[in-house]
Formats: C-alpha cells, sequence, structure tokens
C-alpha cells in the first residue's frame, strides 16, 4: 500500500470518526501537516482557522493591496494557534499511529510522539481531562508567503495552553500579529483622479488634478481567532496624493508632486471656468508636446493604517501605497502672428 493511499484512508477513517481534516494539525517535528504530505508522522499545516471581514472597499478590478512603505516590515511567515480541543487531538492522533504503524510507518517517531502526549512525558492522554479548560496549539503557514523561507521557522510541536493563559512562545498568535495579517490583506479601491482639460493637456498650460470628496473612504479588515476572543481590526485611510507626470519635461504642481487631502477630504481643487491663467493647488505642468503618444501620469495615494484588538490593544502599522496611471496626451499650441 503506497503512502498516498494510506493517507486517502486515513483521511476517510477521520472523516467516519467526525474529525475535520480540512483543518486537522497531525503531529511532526514542526507540529504540522499538510494534506500533500507523504504519509509519514510529521507534515505540515497550511490553512488556519483565522477569519477575515473586510468593509469599506468595493471589489475593483483596478483596485489591490497596498505597498508598504517601510522596508524592513512584513506580516508573519509563519505563527502558532490554538487549534485543537483535547479530544479531536487525541481522535486525530491515534488514527494517524494506528494506520501509519499498518503499514510499518516510523516506530522510532511514533515511539516519541506517543510518550510527549499520551504517556506523561509531559503529557498524559492528550489532556483529556481538561478538553474544556485549554487548547491544543500548532504551527500554521501564513498561505500567502508558503514560498518564504521563514515559513519553515515554526518547528516547535503541537503544545498545550490552559484557557485565559498567554503561552510564553515566540511566535505565538496575538492581537498585534492578527493586525498584520489585516494589512497584508487591505485592498483600496483604484486611484482615479480628474483631469482638466480632460482629454488632451497643452504645452505649458497647467493640467488641473483632484480627487472629489468621498472619491475615498477608509477600508477597515478585521482579523479573527474563532473561539477564542482574539481579532484584531486595522484601518486604512487615504492621507496625500503624489503626482509622477511620466516624462523630465513636466514641472510637477507643487514642485514636490506631494498633494495633501483637504479637510473635507477632497485632494486638489476641481477646475472651473475662469481658473485657465491659475495654478493649481495639485496638478502637472507639461513642457513638450507628447506627438502621436502619451505621457503616463502615475497617481500614487498614500493610506495611514492603524489598528486596535482584543484587550484594548492597538497602534500603528506602516502606511501603504497605491498607485494608477493615467494616459495624458499632450499637445503644442500653434498660434499664427499675422
Amino acid at each position: 500500500m503506497t503512502r498516498r493511499v494510506v493517507l486517502a484512508a486515513l483521511t476517510s477513517a477521520l472523516f467516519l470518526l467526525g474529525v475535520d481534516t480540512a483543518v486537522a494539525g497531525g503531529i511532526g517535528s514542526n507540529g504540522s501537516r499538510d494534506v500533500e504530505a507523504s504519509g509519514d508522522s510529521s507534515g505540515r499545516v497550511l490553512q488556519s482557522r483565522i477569519t477575515f471581514n473586510v468593509k469599506g472597499a468595493a471589489p475593483s478590478k483596478d483596485g489591490g493591496p497596498i505597498t508598504s512603505n517601510a522596508v524592513d516590515w512584513e506580516p508573519p511567515a509563519c505563527w502558532y494557534e490554538p487549534y485543537w480541543k483535547a479530544k479531536d487531538f487525541k481522535t486525530y492522533t491515534e488514527a494517524n499511529w494506528s494506520m501509519y504503524e499498518s503499514v510499518g510507518g516510523d516506530p522510532v517517531g511514533i515511539a516519541d510522539d506517543k510518550a510527549r502526549y499520551k504517556g506523561g512525558h509531559p503529557y498524559k492522554d492528550f489532556n483529556v481531562d481538561k478538553n474544556d479548560e485549554g487548547m491544543w496549539w500548532v504551527a500554521v503557514t501564513n498561505p500567502k508567503m508558503k514560498d518564504d523561507p521563514a515559513a519553515n521557522d515554526c518547528k516547535r510541536k503541537p503544545f498545550w495552553v490552559d484557557n485565559g493563559e498567554n503561552p510564553g512562545v515566540p511566535q505565538a498568535i496575538d492581537t498585534e500579529t492578527l493586525a498584520g495579517l489585516a494589512h497584508q490583506r487591505t485592498v483600496v479601491p483604484p486611484t482615479r483622479v480628474s483631469l482638466a482639460p480632460n482629454g488632451k493637456s497643452t504645452v505649458n498650460a497647467p493640467t488641473w488634478v483632484w480627487l472629489d470628496k468621498g472619491t475615498f473612504k477608509p477600508v477597515s479588515v478585521t482579523a479573527s481567532l474563532p473561539g477564542t476572543g482574539l481579532w484584531a481590526t486595522t484601518t486604512a485611510k487615504p492621507v496625500s496624493l503624489h503626482l509622477d507626470p511620466g516624462t523630465e519635461d513636466a514641472e510637477s504642481l507643487p514642485a514636490s508632486g506631494e498633494c495633501v487631502i483637504n479637510d473635507d477630504g477632497s485632494i486638489g481643487e476641481p477646475y472651473a471656468r475662469g481658473k485657465a491663467e491659475l495654478t493649481p493647488p495639485c496638478g502637472v505642468r507639461y513642457l513638450r508636446s507628447s506627438g502621436d503618444g502619451s505621457y503616463g501620469l502615475e497617481a500614487t495615494l498614500t493610506w495611514d493604517i492603524s489598528w486596535e484588538g482584543a484587550g484594548g490593544t492597538g497602534g500603528d502599522l506602516p502606511s501603504g501605497t497605491f498607485a494608477t496611471t493615467t494616459e495624458v496626451a499632450v499637445q503644442e499650441y500653434q498660434a499664427v502672428n499675422r
């Protein structure tokens, strides 16, 4: 019997036993498993029980996740989280042992695990007498970073934690970790700016750029771990717009290219009749025609991100950006002197 067939048989057996194999965390050198594992008693858990709830961002094919402005920051690639009630852990593990032993599985590894989880070194009978007093914690991998070398850093075997206690283990899930995972899943709408003139700009004449009030609203993502009371909500708020004209033959208005957000939530100022000769608070001035082509005006919106979580926790996370490019054709006005 092949190991893959053994794993399929084990999954069927666990289904009959009522164990949720979709989130089962098997025993191994890193305390986790993979549904595509080779069939031994090690393996990996890839599927976390963390859920995410998004508010404020309507789905858009042109939107997407923001890019963090902090080069030295990234969300965790793996962590430990509460996963099993004691009785479920026992059911899964003993079925695992039995199946592998029946086809000549690893007797050394199974013997070590039996001593650890059943024989009292340090746990006795999987802590089933404390079934409602705590949970088994296991290693899980961030699905968005499963190919990252850091995803293999969580090597600790499953361990027991009583309810309400801090596991005291590096990389154990907490509200700040949840906030980082929510940050990674923050999706914002595209940065669609309004332009005047809308169509073709003219060399040396200012092109007005603005975002109307209410175009961009805060976006929040809540990450929570069911049954634990652990949750964290990140909120991203737009704060400024940066313009890159797409050519060196242009001037940004203001010169820094940074257009700050107004008190009413808008950015820049809409063009109106009679303002053609004025300098816009946000815009560009092209100095050369784009000929038969166009310039890619890149508008990058910066989002500040804060978070709050269970137990009164909270703070700030690295700000992020999202850019959208608009093609601008620039013509050279031809004057005729008589």
